[in-house]
């Protein structure tokens, strides 16, 4: 056993763990993050992107032993004081979800997109978010929603100046299934 402490989501933990243990698995087993998501095992889905000292990392590729002394944000830790980070907010408002299963770590990527390029292109939000798997919107609604986010000033609260730009329905195939 190794004996850990961090911040997560604001608040300081210390626990002894496998040395092995993933730090996926800290946060959801220990410390019930569920909603850092475990989709793949191999860092391809993105699922469980969390935030490691301000940057976005696959959690399922961390030891939780490398994680020690550092601060993790979670999905979890965005909403501040019972309000939506505004990534959180652009989401919902531009239907950026659909069964929601990526939608943790797509958030996390967006926020972590939007830190290091405050207006991105759409190519360059594409190209951000490749690393992080959506098997059932088609990336047209997650785009639209980072571009809202961006368009609000990323730290903003989204209930400003008017509706949410256009969504699309219809299913992946229809919306076309790749980034």
């Amino acid at each position: 056993m190794a004996r850990i402490s961090l911040t997560v989501d604001g608040e300081k933990v210390a626990d002894d763990v496998e040395p092995r243990m993933l730090l996926v698995q800290y946060l959801r087993e220990k410390l019930g993050k569920t909603g850092t998501v475990i989709g793949c095992d191999t860092s391809n889905c993105g699922a469980c992107t969390v935030h490691l000292d301000g940057t976005s990392v696959k959690s399922c590729n961390v030891l939780a032993v490398q994680a020690d002394g550092s601060s993790v944000t979670t999905i979890e830790g965005l909403a501040q004081g019972g309000q939506l980070h505004p990534v959180q907010e652009a989401f919902r408002e531009c239907h950026g979800l659909q069964c929601g299963f990526c939608t943790p770590g797509m958030i996390m990527q967006s926020v972590d997109l939007l830190k290091e390029n405050p207006s991105p292109s759409e190519e360059e939000i594409r190209l951000g978010l490749e690393g992080n798997l959506c098997r059932c919107t088609g990336y047209h609604n997650i785009v639209r929603a980072v571009q809202y986010a961006a368009e609000h000033g990323g730290g903003a609260s989204s209930a400003q100046d008017g509706p949410p730009p256009e969504v699309e329905a219809g299913t992946p195939q229809e919306q076309g299934a790749s980034v």
